[in-house]
């Protein structure tokens, strides 16, 4: 009973959360002002960050079965970027202790002869290199941009020591992730770089010409947000942490939440092929889609095999 209340005070204090957050932008910005601006993008740079978003998944889906493969777990591509499509539209709509990577998890578990153990292995490994590559996607940012007055020398030690300690702590042990690790974090690398690249097709949609490296470096920060348990994929959440970078970099700041607004709705949009797959489970192999509940009944048990 105490589990089950809980529960619920989590998914309340993540609406709460999320609430909170898009209360806070919507006192922070005109939406006269947003939607004047979005009536004038051009539509064709959003098709192409639309595209560039897209491939960014696929990439994403390539680097985690990767991670699979390092647990002997043997999925072709074409299958795992189905699921991860399934995956992308469950980060959306189901509660954030379940997400998209819960579901892999349970599926992968019930219907493949691996360990749900092994699985979690993989999955956290997987979001943690795309941490790790976000950090040296920042790290870049930081170095041209001299306002920060941040010495270059500083942020390259910082990156290079980090990325070491990464490493040996993955070899010493986790030694079957880092067998791969040029496989796997280059492909991490390359999903951060095209996002980054998303986000720079939004603003030359919205006629920008000016210095694009302080939106890049908020709205990569941004992207932190994806650690806070939310509901809706983070929406709000990113939006504040954009417009108070915004603000602090004297930037514009309807500009800067309406390239995190026109982002969130693409990821949306990329996420929605999901959709496919949630109403024809059959093309996974299986005959119905789990109930949440399930799911986190799972995991649970997961996590208890674990310790």
């Amino acid at each position: 009973m105490k589990q089950t209340y809980w529960k619920i005070l989590k998914n309340i204090f993540k609406v709460l959360v999320t609430l909170g957050a898009i209360y806070w932008v919507s006192g922070k910005i005109s939406f006269s002002e947003l939607k004047e601006t979005l009536m004038d993008c051009n539509p064709i740079f959003l098709v192409v960050a639309l595209c560039t978003y897209a491939l960014s998944q696929v990439v994403a889906s390539s680097r985690l079965n990767s991670f699979f493969k390092c647990i002997g777990l043997q999925l072709t591509e074409r299958y795992n970027l189905r699921l991860y499509q399934l995956g992308l539209l469950y980060n959306f709509f189901l509660p954030g202790g379940i997400g998209g990577d819960g579901y892999k998890i349970y599926f992968l578990k019930k219907n493949f002869d691996v360990s749900g153990r092994k699985v979690l292995s993989a999955v956290f490994f997987d979001r943690l290199s795309g941490l790790w590559a976000l950090g040296i996607v920042i790290g870049c940012l930081v170095i041209f941009m001299p306002r920060l007055a941040i010495p270059n020398t500083l942020t390259i030690a910082a990156m290079l020591i980090g990325t070491a300690t990464y490493y040996y702590f993955l070899r010493s042990f986790f030694s079957p992730f880092s067998k791969k690790f040029s496989v796997t974090h280059g492909k991490a690398i390359l999903v951060q770089g095209l996002q980054s690249l998303t986000a720079v097709w939004i603003l030359y949609a919205m006629n920008f010409d000016g210095k694009f490296s302080p939106y890049l470096l908020i709205f990569m920060l941004s992207s932190l947000v994806a650690i806070i348990p939310s509901i809706g994929g983070g929406l709000g959440l990113r939006e504040s942490l954009i417009a108070f970078g915004a603000v602090y970099f004297k930037l514009d700041e309807h500009l800067a939440v309406l390239v995190s607004l026109l982002f969130y709705f693409i990821s949306l949009l990329v996420a929605s092929s999901g959709l496919y797959y949630f109403f024809r489970p059959q093309r996974l192999g299986v005959d119905k889609m789990p109930k949440p509940t399930d799911i986190e009944q799972e995991l649970e048990k997961t996590t208890l095999e674990e310790n």
